[in-house]
């Protein structure tokens, strides 16, 4: 619950800006390289002169392949800039574009991604890659999926719960990425911000998030991977919701490799999900009578995911494949 809060301080402080670790855009872009050829990449919620998202993609602008980079950002008060790398304007004509090659063009606007003239920008773009805010992350998500874009980005894991993202997930237009090191996400923070998962690493402020996860629709390997399983099922270590016809997994390492049924799983499940093994359903559709109310979320939640009258945790229901 601790971090849920420093994320949403984190997102209502004006000045204050969490910036991704270059490594960790590492660890997770290289999964992805191959979609990058001959693509305009648009970061648009990343100040170019501290994004490491921007700068990911200029130092590997020829590595990868890529058509052109845009980076855009937000300022509440004034006017700011795009930056742009284009293989078609090497303006120094020494081979290779890199950051002498950058175009500083003025917007006329504010660089909310919401903005007209970001939106044109967002047209332009065949992959968005970027740490969009929290706050507003049912929005973003929303504008990439009207414009049929494809995405790797960073959220709140929170953020599976909702019923917008959730619904998406379900239907196989999003999933999770592959995810930061251990579970471990550490952004670059301003003096200003102060917590307890504090850390100074090479001379870097670090706050640490634990519950942190990439957002894709880009397809990726991991995703493909089969979840070995052991457990057997047995009625005593499987007991039944009270409201749905499902039974209680509460760790993924023991989800049953012989129940054919509906299973509530935690949301981390979705870390190990593969679409070829298993299918995720709507709890609304496992409803044990018509007393039990309707989710919007179709997730087993709130106070009628209850076992023997006791609450469990968010849970999301799904059944083997195969």
């Amino acid at each position: 619950m601790a971090g849920n809060k420093n994320l949403h301080r984190a997102n209502r402080e004006k000045n204050d800006e969490f910036y991704t670790q270059l490594v960790d855009i590492e660890n997770e872009l290289r999964h992805y390289q191959h979609h990058f050829k001959d693509k305009i990449i648009f970061c648009n919620c990343d100040d170019p002169q501290e994004s490491n998202f921007f700068r990911y993609f200029a130092l590997n602008f020829n590595f990868l392949g890529i058509k052109k980079l845009i980076a855009t950002h937000f300022h509440a008060e004034r006017q700011t800039y795009k930056l742009v790398l284009d293989r078609e304007l090497d303006l120094n004509a020494d081979g290779k574009i890199d950051f002498s090659d950058l175009q500083k063009i003025p917007l006329q606007q504010n660089g909310d991604f919401r903005s007209p003239e970001c939106v044109e920008l967002l047209k332009e773009a065949d992959i968005v890659v970027t740490n969009p805010p929290f706050s507003l992350f049912r929005e973003y998500v929303a504008q990439l999926m009207e414009y049929e874009k494809k995405f790797v980005i960073i959220g709140n894991q929170n953020a599976i719960t909702y019923k917008e993202i959730f619904a998406l997930i379900k239907e196989n237009q999003i999933w999770l990425g592959n995810g930061f090191s251990a579970g471990n996400a550490f952004f670059e923070v301003p003096d200003s911000y102060s917590n307890t998962q504090i850390f100074e690493i090479n001379g870097k402020r670090l706050a640490k998030f634990r519950n942190c996860c990439w957002f894709t629709n880009l397809d990726h390997a991991k995703r493909h991977e089969t979840l070995d399983l052991w457990a057997t099922y047995s009625p005593e270590n499987y007991p039944h919701y009270d409201n749905y016809d499902a039974i209680e997994v509460s760790k993924v390492k023991d989800i049953p490799k012989d129940w054919n049924g509906a299973m509530g799983v935690p949301i981390t499940f979705l870390d190990k999900y593969n679409p070829e093994q298993f299918e995720i359903l709507s709890s609304n559709d496992f409803r044990k009578n018509e007393n039990v109310p309707f989710k919007a979320h179709g997730l087993i939640k709130d106070k009628d995911g209850a076992i023997n009258g006791k609450p469990t945790y968010v849970r999301i229901l799904i059944k083997h494949k195969r």
